[in-house]
């Protein structure tokens, strides 16, 4: 299977758009209207918006629609067009990307994924490779690596530990350095609190085999 150009990118710094863009992903997540308008606010100042824009769009896949059109409707008030959508749309393209995309993400753990969530219902499974996958986390605006690390920010603030488990896995094998993660980490610290980020360092440490 031929991967994406993204997951042959590596990602060895948490350069200052990347970190705030992690800290939107959070609080989108969690965080009340306030802390919403002010990350926004904030992000807005670093974050190419497209990026913005595609971080908010991925959102209803790990935090659902009422956030999404909440924080979108926040994003408009600063930056009211939004960008191009250069996003695929044939269906036969949508599965096809969404299987390399996955592939990357989960690794050696690909098939028994796919195994696995076809046994809890076919249609999830349809709908984790077409819809979250392939039409979303496959559009072009944004990398993979970037984006694994945004779902990273948002299932460690959401308290989602066994997806969290999983992309740990895929940051790293989206071409994201460690101390990239490391330094997520201790970004979120922050924004989670200093307990939530203990168990979030605990579970990264037996991602890493440590």
């Amino acid at each position: 299977m031929t991967l994406p150009i993204e997951a042959r990118t590596t990602l060895q710094v948490l350069d200052r758009p990347t970190r705030a863009l992690v800290r939107l992903a959070a609080i989108v997540t969690i965080g009340d209207e306030t802390a919403v308008r002010q990350v926004i606010a904030r992000a807005a100042e670093d974050v190419p918006p497209v990026w913005i824009e595609e971080l908010l769009l991925q959102t209803y896949l790990f935090a659902g629609f009422p956030r999404t059109l909440n924080a979108m409707r926040e994003w408009r008030r600063l930056h009211p067009v939004a960008s191009p959508d250069a996003g695929p749309v044939d269906g036969d393209q949508l599965r096809v990307l969404g299987e390399e995309a996955c592939a990357v993400v989960y690794g050696v753990m690909y098939d028994r994924l796919r195994l696995n969530i076809r046994q809890l219902h076919p249609a999830l499974d349809d709908w984790m490779i077409v819809e979250g996958y392939g039409k979303v986390l496959s559009r072009p605006a944004l990398d993979l690596p970037r984006r694994e690390l945004c779902i990273v920010a948002a299932c460690a603030a959401a308290g989602q530990d066994r997806q969290l488990h999983s992309h740990l896995h895929g940051v790293l094998n989206a071409g994201v350095a460690s101390a990239v993660v490391d330094a997520v980490i201790d970004e979120l610290q922050e924004l989670v609190g200093v307990e939530r980020a203990r168990t979030v360092r605990l579970l990264w440490t037996r991602v890493q085999g440590k």
